[in-house]
């Protein structure tokens, strides 16, 4: 179980993340969000260690993250994996070398800088790739894929560090619809099929609904809800969002099963 108990982050006067106390069970997918500037970034980056926290505490299982330091740290940002906005791949590599970059933490540094991946791994991010519909690029340039490509590289990249928690973080931000489908399938797929616990900020509240058994909705650092998606009245979603919402709250109904009633009608 991942906890995180009153945890805030300062930058300077600001707080982006504000007093945050949640509880994610194993193996839940859970959608983030919440308009621009909401700290949903910044939780990821804290439960990560990317950043770290002003106060509270961050645990997993137990054990507190915000007291790892060194090889432990290292071995927690690789049970913990993270796919950013902006795929964060090496361009001028192929696709195969920068899957096999998620087995640094198993494989050391040296050999990885030479490139000298045992066979057992190779064939492992294969079959992620394989997965992921990319088995045919693997010796191609990661910089000439498309954008749903590259995204689709760096879950593969995500898969072979073997984790047991995925943070990602609006994964689909500058993707096509057909891409994005794509993408959040291969998302459900991670959690569905393996186990792994998700955290998925997005942006999009027809997305959210349609994949995510959980929501947490956050505003000015805060969280201001925390359920299931069909309990995520429109009005509710229209005040989390305002006049910045993407996917209207009519939109985000009819994403909902059929025999799903909210307690409230859109404003």
């Amino acid at each position: 179980m991942l906890s995180l108990e009153s945890v805030s982050r300062e930058f300077g006067s600001k707080r982006a993340v504000d007093d945050v106390t949640i509880s994610i069970p194993r193996g839940q997918f859970v959608g983030i969000i919440g308009p621009s500037g909401a700290g949903k970034s910044t939780l990821l980056r804290l439960v990560n260690r990317l950043t770290d926290p002003t106060g509270g505490r961050i645990a997993w299982d137990g054990v507190e993250v915000g007291r790892l330091k060194g090889r432990a740290l290292r071995a927690w940002r690789s049970r913990c994996a993270m796919i950013f906005q902006q795929f964060n791949l090496v361009g001028r590599l192929d696709v195969l070398t920068n899957v096999m970059m998620g087995r640094l933490n198993h494989v050391g540094l040296v050999p990885s800088l030479l490139r000298a991946f045992p066979r057992d791994d190779k064939l492992l991010a294969l079959a992620a790739l394989e997965q992921l519909d990319m088995g045919s690029h693997v010796a191609q340039r990661a910089e000439t894929l498309s954008g749903g490509q590259q995204q689709r590289v760096a879950i593969a990249r995500a898969l072979v560090q073997e984790p047991e928690l995925v943070l990602a973080d609006e994964p689909i931000a500058s993707l096509d619809p057909r891409n994005t489908k794509v993408v959040m399938d291969a998302l459900q797929r991670i959690n569905r099929d393996y186990g792994i616990t998700v955290l998925c900020n997005l942006h999009d509240l027809d997305i959210a609904a349609s994949y995510c058994e959980r929501l947490i909705g956050m505003r000015s650092g805060r969280v201001v809800f925390d359920g299931a998606p069909a309990t995520l009245t429109a009005a509710e979603a229209t005040g989390l969002y305002g006049l910045e919402a993407k996917g209207s709250p009519d939109a985000f109904l009819d994403a909902l099963p059929a025999d799903v009633g909210l307690s409230a009608q859109p404003a």
